[in-house]
Formats: C-alpha cells, structure tokens, sequence
C-alpha cells in the first residue's frame, strides 16, 4: 500500500481521499502514538478557513476523544500557531487541518509532537501502522472532553510580538493573507507594531481561499505594492506557513532571497550559528552564488521543510527555509512561520534604513519548473522507462557546468516536477515543456 503521509502530513481531495472517517481513524491512531502521558493527554486542533475545515476537526476530534485523550480547540490559526501553543499550554500534540496552498476543495491533516515538530517519517509509520485498526475505546468517565481555546490567536500574537525584533512606525506595508488562516493574526500583529496596513484577501468565506491571492498568485499584491506607493508587501499562503515578500517596485523576494537576506544580516552581527544556511535541492543557483560571495556556508537537503528541520536540528544552524517561502528561524520558533519571517524581513528594513531592493543582492539564475501530471501512472514506473531515463541523462549532461536538472515527484499530489536552471530562458523552457510532456504521455 502506497505511504499515506506526504512531505506535508495527509492531503488531497475532500469527499473521496480525505473523509470525515479518515479523519476520525486519523485522530485515533496520532493520539495513540502522540498522546502518551501520566496524566490526561490533551491535543490541540487547528484549522484554515476551507468549507470542509470544521468537519474534518470535528471528526479528529471524535476520534482523539474516543480513545481518551481531551481536545483542545484553537479555531482558525496558522499552522505555526498550532506548534507555538503545543508548547505554550504545555500539550500532548497538535493538529492542523489545512491543504497550505491547494484549492479549497482539497484539505488536509498534519500532525505536531508536544515540543511543536513536525513528526519525523519513523513516527508517521508509526501512525499509520495503527490507523484503520480496531483500537480500545475509552469508556464512562476516560472519554476525553472538548474544549475551546479562547485566547488562541492573542497569544499567538503576543508570541509574534516578543519575536519581531523592532517596531515597524512610518512603515507602508501591504498584505495578502490568501483569504487563509493568517486574516487575524497578521493584520494584528503588524499594526500592533505600528505599521501602516493594507490587506487584501482577508475575508475568507470557506471557498474563497488562496482564489488567484496569496503566495501562490501574487499578481494582485505586486499591483498594489506598485501603485500604492508601498514599502513593502508579503503574501501568505492558505495555512501560513510560508510568505513571499514583495519590494517597494512590486518585484518578488522568494525564500532564497528572504533566506540571504536574513543570513547575510545575521552573519553581519555574530548571530548566524555556524555562519550556515540550510537549504534544499531546489534553491536557485543564484542563491547559492549569493551565498558564497558573502561567505555564507549552505547545507542542502531533498525537498520538504521538515527534511531541511531535521538538519537544522542535527547540526545545530538556526535559519533554513525553502524557495516556496517555508523559513525556519530555529532560535525564533519550532517551524516554518510566514508571519515571523515576514516581521524579521521588515525590522531588517527598519534597522538598516535600506529598502528590500537594496538588502536583496541575490542575482536569480533563470529556471523553469514543469509539472507533469500523471493520470493513472505511478511516478517510479515513469522515472523507470528507458526512453524517459535517457533523455533526462541528455539534459544533465547538457547543463553540466552551467545550469542544472532536478526531476522530483510531488510528496502531496500525483505529478513529477521537472526543473530546469540556466542561461538562456527559452531553451530551458523547451527542454522542460518537452521532458514533461514525455512523461506525461508515458501510459497513452
């Protein structure tokens, strides 16, 4: 049976992959792997702002409660929110319903451990290997209670609050929350801290999240950054985990300029442990140019934030992230957190006088990403065929020395992604469109 968990915990389509069942034996199975206590083990459950959020939490909720465990309910928050109050309310685990940047008729469920990680990938078999088995019901006065977190998105704030590094006064900042899980919090938090705020898509209606807004559809905000005479802007996607930020020209600073920028700073004031940066496969080469010429070392991983995480841990660094905008700064949080690499990218601003044009010196090599939608095909059967195996040796061989070729299959839906970096734009395009297409038609 293929692994249930992706690079980001269980997701896909609600009403056929994801169920109110699948929930349920999900919420029985993580609170009999998570919730192991001397007391009553109590989970926290969050959720975005999709139409299926509320059912799939209610259904977790059941399950964790039937075999004994309390819930704790924390409403609409971030994903990072989850794994700060984890911490903070001092809990067995966390729960996040949320598909991050996917269209609001998927949803998904990851899981966080009582320190506020993300489950490593020994831990989620763990899960699934009890998931859909019989399991000891509690019974009389052992079945767990539910409760509401009233306070759940101000202390989160107030976490941000204490995390931000300087005040933000005299700063014009726009905001694209993605019609998400971030449309409290990061108005909040930025006004809070005296900035000038404009949002845009933050009146979630349960369909409506991350509809041509948010991280993944940035057009409107750059639009806005340029014609309102902006400092800066950030969008978020759906469950706040990830930003990019926007300049005061409306150009896009992705997490490889948000990671150098960040490094280069911190390197610049003793506080970069390590003098590294972690970072996966995927960063542009322009980030890795970047980097040595200011005298960054950069650890690589495979693609996932929870990989990049793990070697954050192992070898002691505090700042990694991803190009999609997935920063982890590990001295600030336990995790990826949009708002706060946004609020650290603006008090950057603040501290230097500088603009984020003139703090982004990051040159972007030109890449092209495909995907290449599968149908019924599995990925490893596609990346197994000859003809498709010899012309992805072609193009390594081709870019060798000036430019790149990463082929990664999605962790979290059925396509392989192709990738593609060097100097001319529209031979990388072509190369790329063509390989695609090549596993695209593999079982017509």
């Amino acid at each position: 049976m293929a692994r249930m968990f992706g690079t980001d915990g269980v997701r896909g389509q609600v009403g056929t992959k994801i169920t109110a069942k699948l929930a349920f034996d999900l919420g029985v199975a993580g609170a009999h792997v998570l919730a192991k206590s001397d007391k009553k083990p109590v989970v926290l459950i969050g959720m975005d702002t999709r139409v299926s959020s509320d059912m799939l939490a209610a259904a977790l909720a059941a399950g964790i409660c039937s075999v004994g465990a309390d819930v704790l309910l924390a409403g609409v928050v971030p994903t990072p929110a989850v794994a700060h109050l984890v911490q903070k309310y001092g809990l067995s685990a966390g729960v996040m319903v949320s598909a991050s940047h996917n269209p609001f008729g998927d949803n998904g469920i990851k899981f966080y451990d009582g320190k506020g990680h993300k489950l490593s990938d020994e831990i989620e078999n763990e899960i699934e290997e009890i998931f859909g088995n019989e399991a000891k019901q509690a019974t009389g006065a052992d079945i767990g209670r539910i409760f509401q977190a009233q306070m759940a998105t101000a202390d989160y704030v107030e976490f941000l609050q204490d995390k931000a590094g300087s005040n933000l006064k005299g700063k014009k900042i726009a905001l694209d929350c993605a019609n998400g899980a971030t449309f409290m919090a990061a108005p909040a938090i930025f006004e809070m801290l005296g900035a000038n705020v404009t949002t845009i898509a933050c009146e979630p209606d349960g369909i409506n999240i991350n509809d041509d807004c948010g991280s993944t559809h940035i057009e409107k905000l750059a639009e806005n950054v340029k014609s309102g005479g902006f400092d800066m802007g950030f969008a978020f996607d759906g469950d706040g985990d990830r930003c990019f930020a926007l300049d005061e020209n409306g150009d896009i600073i992705d997490g490889d300029m948000i990671m150098s920028i960040i490094g280069k700073h911190w390197l610049a004031k003793g506080k970069l442990a390590k003098n590294t940066v972690v970072a996966t496969v995927m960063s542009n080469l322009g980030f890795f140019m970047d980097a040595e010429k200011a005298g960054l070392v950069v650890e690589q991983t495979k693609v996932g934030d929870r990989y990049v995480l793990e070697r954050m841990m192992e070898g002691g660094f505090i700042l990694g992230g991803e190009q999609s905008g997935h920063i982890i700064c590990l001295d600030h949080h336990t995790t990826g957190d949009g708002i706060l690499a946004a609020l650290i990218l603006a008090s950057i601003s603040q501290e230097t006088g500088k603009t984020l044009s003139r703090l982004n010196t990051m040159q972007k090599m030109p890449q092209v990403l495909e995907n290449a939608k599968l149908g019924n095909a599995t990925k490893e059967a596609v990346l197994a065929d000859a003809t498709i195996q010899a012309q992805i040796d072609a193009l390594h061989k081709k870019y060798e020395g000036n430019g790149r070729v990463l082929i990664r299959p999605s962790g979290t839906e059925p396509l392989l992604r192709v990738m593609i970096e060097g100097a001319d734009l529209e031979e990388i395009t072509k190369d790329a469109k063509h390989l695609a297409k090549m596993m695209e038609d593999f079982n017509e």
